[in-house]
């Protein structure tokens, strides 16, 4: 897991090298592309017209705080024409759309005037402005001149107007009608001859809603209720003026809607005041007239003295009403036959003598007989003497009892009729009181209000002449001394920042588009071959054999790193033949051969060089050597050649020679075919230490795999900026399907962008036994620093 963390680490860190060292490659192309955006930012901030801020600061008062003097308080005890001041209220009215037009109204914006400049024109506002417009009628036209309108001055108070509809020529103060207003313009500066002025004519409604969005309102404080207005503008003065008119009529429109509202408050309570001294009067009318007819003076006395009788009659009915149900009683108790042996109960409270006489009689007998049934029998003489005279009494008794009841009766009959004379009275009386008391009712009522109305009405007096503002200025407009746009520095920052940006992408859409080799990664993400190497971009285009007993240049120090290599490569293996393809023509392989070819010479072992690219033959004419007279076509054509009759020592280089391909045949393919091909090459091996055969391309020619069965291992040439990354697949398929062995790459003509600041011998023993200069620039060295990696 480690391992893998790492190797992602140093590919993100190749990754990255690679691209920091591109884009310092093309360092030039970022100071162009600064220096152009840079002088394009100069040309910005020299014509832009800069802004400024302008604020103010207001204090929004608070209602419940201040004294209860406004019109809006008159009715506050009512919850009528109540005001609730909200400073998120205020906020919005000072945004809104119609307050703001009312503004431009009043400052006369309506018309703009502009100073033409060669480049840019300037507004021109306040003591600067020259001309003054009186607007009698505008059409909706002259809002649809894009440019305005513009003014040519000229001598003797004259002046040329041109718009869109032609040129006309008019005197100031004069009256102008044209098809889009009538106005008149006046000279109020000094104005030059030839001086030209560019007008144009401003929709309020758009205008204000421009303006209404570009005025910032926030508080200072959220615990507070002071707002800050700033607004950004051109023009300072006009700036100023514009949020200090914007306050003014603010504060104006609020004490008229104060005003207005004690106006119509005061109108409001004359009309009620007026209309409830008819009211009034009316009720008191109505209160004489009916007291006059129902007699009444005081209602409360004459109802107090009916209550008072009335309740004396109820307490004797309730009296003998009591005195029937004790009656009823003892004549219920008489008349049971299981209680004519039993004591008859008290009369309890009925004041009769004879009943009383009676039951005390019979009561006395009972107790007697009672006595006599304890000593004698029932049916003794004494005794049935006794019963007898209890029945007797019993009888007399009860018709007493019957008697008695029937004068209570009558007596409670007379009481119920005189109580009920009363109780009439009693019921008309609530009746008369309250219909008196509602009359009485309706007029304090009448009578309040009225007093009501007469305090409010005097407050609503006092608070229309007192009326003040709501708000209070801390801090009138003021325009800063610095303009805020554009941001100078701001802007130069961004324009570094493009001059950066727009050559990364370039180089990055360069390198997306880009569809050929660049780096070894892309030869490495595609193809699982083994490479033996890089060669850098040869300087010496004039001449091919680069590679000498005596050089020590870069590249010939690469082909003895590959020489190195392909031993390494080989070990344990026989390698004389070695076999140099690529996929198209111009990738170097006869480069490549040749050099190769001196470079193991130089070791003292011999090599011979064939030039099997027999279609194309450039090998002889690339080592600047005659051209031999047979060559190998020559020898698989004729029988009677022997090898020793191709070989030419190149005098270049010790120990190396080379087969010339001959003259160029009709049927290549075929001709490789040939049994002698097995011939040469046993005796070459024979007479050579190594044999290297520069072949056709095999993106292009199948001649390199019918020389692949003779080869010991294959060097697949690979050229930067050249091989198309497409054509790696060939590679691909040549390796997997083991189409030539021991298949090798050399990548060829490397240059800086091509490598990730190490590889394969790129810059390997660059200078080694030659002076350098050591006074490097820090650019030099940095660049050093980023290939050591």
């Amino acid at each position: 897991m480690n391992d893998h963390h790492q190797t992602v680490s140093s590919e993100n860190e190749i990754n990255l090298k690679v691209l920091l060292l591109n884009y310092l490659r093309h360092w030039h192309w970022f100071a162009i592309s600064c220096l152009i955006f840079l002088l394009l930012t100069f040309l910005y901030l020299r014509y832009n017209t800069p802004e400024y801020n302008i604020s103010t600061t207001l204090l929004i008062k608070d209602d419940k705080k201040a004294p209860n003097m406004g019109a809006a308080n008159v009715f506050a005890d009512l919850d009528v024409f109540k005001s609730n001041q909200n400073i998120n209220n205020e906020m919005e009215v000072l945004r809104g759309k119609t307050l703001m037009q009312r503004v431009l109204t009043e400052l006369n914006l309506q018309v703009s005037c502009f100073d033409e400049g060669t480049v840019k024109k300037t507004e021109l506002y306040g003591t600067g402005l020259p001309l003054k417009f009186i607007i009698r009628d505008l059409k909706p036209k002259a809002f649809e001149f894009e440019d305005g309108i513009l003014i040519h001055v000229k001598n003797g108070g004259k002046f040329t107007l041109e718009s869109d509809e032609g040129k006309k020529d008019y005197s100031f103060g004069s009256e102008i009608h044209e098809s889009f207003g009538t106005f008149t313009i006046t000279n109020i500066g000094t104005l030059a001859s030839d001086q030209s002025i560019r007008v144009k004519f401003n929709n309020l409604r758009k205008l204000a809603a421009y303006y209404s969005g570009a005025v910032e309102i926030s508080m200072v404080n959220a615990e507070g209720s002071v707002l800050s207005l700033s607004l950004i503008d051109p023009v300072p003065a006009k700036g100023v003026d514009i949020l200090n008119k914007l306050v003014e009529v603010y504060n104006r429109e609020a004490i008229e809607d104060k005003n207005q509202l004690a106006d119509n408050t005061v109108k409001f309570i004359d009309e009620r005041l007026s209309f409830l001294v008819r009211e009034l009067s009316d009720v008191e009318k109505n209160v004489e007239k009916y007291k006059r007819e129902h007699e009444i003076t005081n209602v409360s006395a004459e109802a107090q003295q009916y209550l008072q009788e009335a309740g004396d009659y109820s307490r004797k009915q309730a009296e003998f009403q009591t005195q029937l149900s004790i009656l009823k009683s003892i004549e219920q108790y008489l008349s049971k036959d299981e209680t004519k042996n039993e004591l008859v109960p008290s009369t309890l409270g009925i004041q009769d003598q004879t009943l009383n006489g009676l039951i005390s009689k019979f009561n006395e007998l009972q107790l007697e007989r009672q006595r006599l049934l304890r000593t004698t029998q029932q049916n003794n003489p004494l005794v049935r003497g006794l019963e007898e005279q209890l029945n007797n009494l019993r009888t007399n008794i009860l018709e007493n009892l019957r008697n008695i009841a029937n004068s209570l009766e009558i007596t409670v009959n007379n009481l119920k009729n005189n109580s009920g004379q009363f109780k009439s009275r009693i019921q008309n009386v609530p009746s008369i009181e309250r219909n008196l008391l509602e009359i009485q009712r309706e007029q304090g009522i009448k009578e309040a209000l009225y007093s009501y109305l007469l305090q409010k009405r005097e407050e609503s007096a006092i608070s229309l002449a007192s009326s003040v503002s709501n708000t209070r200025i801390i801090d009138a407009a003021m325009s800063g001394d610095r303009p805020v746009k554009p941001r100078k520095m701001l802007i130069i920052l961004f324009a570094v920042f493009l001059g950066i940006l727009f050559p990364v992408g370039l180089l990055y859409v360069r390198d997306i588009l880009n569809d050929k080799v660049t780096l070894i990664s892309d030869v490495e993400g595609i193809v699982p071959v083994p490479i033996l190497g890089e060669l850098i971009h040869s300087e010496d285009e004039s001449h091919t054999l680069v590679v000498h007993r005596s050089s020590r240049t870069p590249i010939a120090e690469l082909f003895r790193l590959i020489r190195t290599n392909l031993q390494f490569a080989s070990i344990g293996k026989e390698n004389k033949v070695i076999l140099v393809t690529s996929s198209m023509t111009k990738e170097g392989k006869t480069f490549f051969s040749i050099n190769m070819g001196a470079s193991i010479a130089l070791t003292d072992k011999k090599v011979v060089i064939l030039e099997f690219d027999i279609r194309k033959p450039k090998l002889i004419k690339d080592l600047g050597i005659p051209v031999p007279k047979k060559g190998i076509t020559n020898y698989l054509v004729d029988n009677s050649l022997q090898v020793n009759d191709l070989i030419t020592d190149t005098k270049l280089v010790d120990n190396l020679s080379v087969v010339a391909a001959g003259p160029i045949p009709p049927n290549p393919a075929e001709l490789l075919l040939s049994s002698r091909i097995n011939e040469l090459f046993k005796a070459l091996k024979e007479k050579f230490d190594y044999v290297i055969v520069d072949t056709s391309p095999v993106g292009q020619v199948a001649d390199a795999f019918t020389l692949a069965k003779q080869a010991d291992i294959g060097i697949y040439m690979v050229r930067y900026n050249y091989t198309f990354k497409q054509q790696l697949h060939i590679v691909k398929d040549v390796y997997e399907h083991k189409k030539i062995p021991n298949l090798n790459i050399v990548l060829n003509d490397a240059k800086e962008e091509n490598s990730y600041g190490y590889g394969y011998g790129y810059g390997y023993g660059y200078g080694y036994g030659a002076e350098l200069d050591e006074q490097r620039n820090w650019f030099a060295r940095f660049k050093k620093y980023l290939k050591r990696g």
